[in-house]
């Protein structure tokens, strides 16, 4: 596998990410950032943040998939939330534990989570951005 995931001594121990991804493969896998559409560009979960990051999580699913890949070569993810507050986690959370379940993975690389004004149209809650490693 060309992903390792760390927590080192002296950063603190997060549950639903880990601090340090170790990349030694040598095929880059940039994914766009994926909002809540099915496969038609249709909003799937309109108003619904759980249901958005999951079907975001699935996207990033089919899309590395597509590259030969899954979430255990998934280096970085950006997590952009619209009018993000701390009470949003939750549903956050949930989202992620949801299409876990679907993919059967735990995914938890290294993770960066920006409050942002709006997406590109009103109905996304969310988008998610991937960068993956291969062998």
């Amino acid at each position: 596998m060309a992903i390792t995931l760390v927590n080192p001594d002296g950063l603190p121990k997060i549950d639903v990410y880990r601090q340090v991804s170790i990349a030694s493969g040598s095929k880059l896998i940039f994914i766009a950032g994926q909002v809540a559409w099915d496969a038609e560009g249709v909003t799937v979960g309109e108003g619904d943040l759980a249901a958005q990051v999951e079907r975001c999580y699935l996207n990033i699913g089919t899309a590395l998939a597509e590259a030969g890949g899954s979430f255990d070569d998934v280096a970085k993810l950006t997590v952009h939330v619209v009018d993000w507050t701390p009470d949003k986690m939750p549903l956050l959370l949930e989202g992620i534990s949801r299409a876990a379940a679907k993919l059967g993975v735990t995914p938890v690389p290294p993770a960066t989570l920006l409050g942002v004004a709006a997406l590109d149209v009103p109905e996304h809650l969310v988008e998610i951005e991937a960068t993956a490693v291969l062998d």
